[in-house]
């Protein structure tokens, strides 16, 4: 594995395989390589469930097996539809969040499926899929089943953090291959109700936060000055402003972490609902 790579957990089951079907169109623009990778967790009381075989006992060596036909299969189909992709599969062994995060340091971006079976049951259903994107070495990508995400511009949420100015990045990266604009959201809390300071203009601090991002913006409008960017300041919750905007976008883009209106992005409830309700995939970028 290299890090040039675009990991994908595959699982064989359908979410999975649109996981799949996102990374080999990202390969498409990229030409980045593509490696399949099945987490194999051995189960000391409770019998492995994989796909299309019965409950096994441990150790279950048949099972295993199985597993890397269909992995292997998955890879030969995949490299077959995509004729000059280079598309490989491993399965590797352990528990899958743990196996993910450590050879996420040697890829360039990890591929999720929103749900999954066998090595990757409820992945995305609780602490693992926070764990995954809160802690992977490289960019996490959860694509969801659901409507074709190849129109509408790509999102992504500005808030100043370090993290957020590689997401910026990222976002225009992506833009840029695939000739779509970007739509930077700013989001910025108000004062509560009976505490606002006397003075106090919504429109002016509204101005303040756009301008914030637009100083963000600079290096990458200069990088790549054919990608139209939109900057959008609006008060609010940033979960719901980015879950709202996922219904027209291709893709929504957030940093690891945040400040302000994008404070514990992935510490708590905002990550949960970007992951849970996003209505197209959601890209989690970080450093290295």
């Amino acid at each position: 594995m290299n890090g040039d790579e675009i990991l994908v957990g595959y699982d064989g089951s359908a979410d999975a395989s649109v996981a799949l079907g996102w990374a080999l169109d990202e390969a498409g623009r990229s030409g980045r390589p593509v490696r399949l990778a099945y987490v194999f967790e051995w189960l000391t009381v409770a019998g492995w469930i994989g796909p299309g075989v019965a409950p096994g006992v441990w150790p279950d060596e048949t099972a295993r097996r199985q597993v890397e036909d269909l992995v292997r299969r998955a890879a030969a189909d995949a490299a077959a539809d995509r004729p000059g992709l280079t598309v490989q599969g491993e399965v590797f062994d352990g528990p899958p969040a743990l196996v993910l995060q450590e050879r996420s340091a040697e890829a360039a971006m990890l591929v999720l499926g929103s749900r999954g079976h066998g090595g990757f049951g409820g992945l995305l259903a609780g602490s693992t899929a926070v764990s995954v994107s809160a802690h992977a070495h490289c960019p996490v990508i959860v694509v969801r089943d659901g409507r074709p995400v190849t129109s509408g511009p790509v999102v992504v949420g500005a808030d100043g953090s370090p993290s957020s100015v590689q997401a910026l990045g990222f976002a225009v990266e992506r833009a840029a291959q695939r000739d779509v604009p970007v739509r930077a959201l700013r989001v910025w809390e108000p004062p509560a109700e009976g505490r606002v300071p006397p003075g106090f203009d919504p429109e002016e601090a509204a101005a303040t936060e756009r301008a914030a991002a637009e100083a963000d913006l600079t290096p990458w409008r200069e990088s790549f000055p054919d990608v139209p960017v939109e900057v959008v300041a609006n008060p609010g919750s940033p979960a719901a402003l980015l879950v709202e905007e996922s219904r027209t976008a291709q893709l929504v883009v957030v940093g690891s972490r945040g400040r302000g209106g994008l404070r514990g992005m992935l510490l708590g409830s905002v990550s949960q609902q970007l992951i849970h309700h996003a209505q197209c995939p959601v890209a989690v970028v970080r450093e290295r």
